[in-house]
Formats: C-alpha cells, structure tokens, sequence
C-alpha cells in the first residue's frame, strides 16, 4: 500500500490517540498513514520542545525522514516506492522542506505553509515575536539563516508534483507563502497546483 506522512503544525505540538478525519479518509482510500511526533513537538518534555529552535529543517527534518525508514522496516504492507507527504503551518513549512532535499516522495500536499522566513518574519501575526524566539532574532540578524532555512531558496531541487492549499484570510502563514512557492514553482515549470 502506499504510504503517507503527516506532519503537525507547531512546531510545539504533537500528534496522539485522537481521531483525525484526514487520516481516516487517507486510510480508507488504501493509504497506509505515518504521523510522528519530531523534534520540536509538545509531547517529551521542555528540552524537546525547543529542540527545533534555530533548527527548522534540520534535525526535525532527519526525525520524520528516520520515522519513514522505521515504519518501511516494520511495516512489509508499505511500498517505499509509493509515498506521500504532507502537512499545515508548520508542517507544511516541513513539507515544502522535505520536497526541496529529497525526491524520495511521489507527490506532497502542504497546506497553509511556510515557504519563505524573511517575509512570514514581517507578514505573519506572530513571526516578530514568535519568529524571533525560535529563529534567534530577526531577519536582518540572522541573514544567512533565514535564506538557508527558506524552503524557496532551494526551489530549484524540487521535482515532486506538489498541491498548494492556502487560505486567503491566514494571519498565522500568510497566503503570500504559498503564492510565492507556488510562483517559483511554475515559473520553473514543475508539476505544481493551488487551491485558494
């Protein structure tokens, strides 16, 4: 069966023994669903917490890329040929990562992502504050980082047919993230679609 990934929002969060109506849509459409809980999650305590602090897509990263190895091992039923990714806020920021530095998945859906630092730091309702405190200050601080970190710096790499849905009215992860990600996308040609 194919395989998706799911990636919370947060990052300070976490996925538990709840019913998500998505995953059980997923599951009866013969989709295996994988959902962990990363560095950055709400769920082991404080250090683990803030562990995705000046960090976005870095060891979260390798987290969720490790839980897909972990569940292929375990679960014979799942073809690695055939997996999926996606994610909201957050996780859709991982999302728009993970497709940017892998093209191990087949397709990816990100929803109300992040895919550009600088201008969620100034556009987003709480990227001044929030931002600050886990990116390690703003922008003009922290230049290198931010572009580095920025799914859209690295558009380029992207090969993964990807749906882009975004909100108009999203003061948390503005709908110009996914304007500009979708932008760059067709602008390079790449299999890309938005729902607004």
């Amino acid at each position: 069966y194919p395989l998706v990934l799911a990636i919370h929002g947060g990052p300070h969060a976490a996925y538990g023994n709840l019913f998500f109506f998505d995953f059980q849509l997923l599951a009866a459409r013969g989709y295996g669903v994988l959902f962990t809980n990363p560095r950055g999650s709400s769920n082991y305590g404080e250090r683990f917490t803030l562990a995705s602090n000046d960090d976005w897509g870095g060891d979260d990263y390798r987290d969720v890329m490790l839980g897909v190895d972990a569940a292929l091992a375990r679960a014979p039923w799942a073809d690695g040929e055939r997996l999926g990714v996606l994610g909201g806020s957050y996780g859709g920021f991982l999302t728009n990562w993970i497709v940017t530095q892998t093209d191990r998945f087949k397709a990816a859906v990100t929803e109300r992502s992040i895919c550009n630092m600088v201008s969620k730091w100034g556009t987003s309702d709480i990227g001044y504050l929030g931002n600050d405190i886990q990116w390690g200050g703003p922008p003009w601080e922290r230049a290198q980082f931010y572009l580095e970190r920025s799914p859209l710096t690295h558009v380029r790499s992207v090969t993964t047919p990807l749906l882009i849905i975004h909100s108009e009215r999203d003061l948390r992860c503005p709908i110009e993230q996914g304007e500009q990600f979708f932008t760059a996308l067709k602008y390079l040609g790449r299999t890309v679609e938005f729902v607004r």
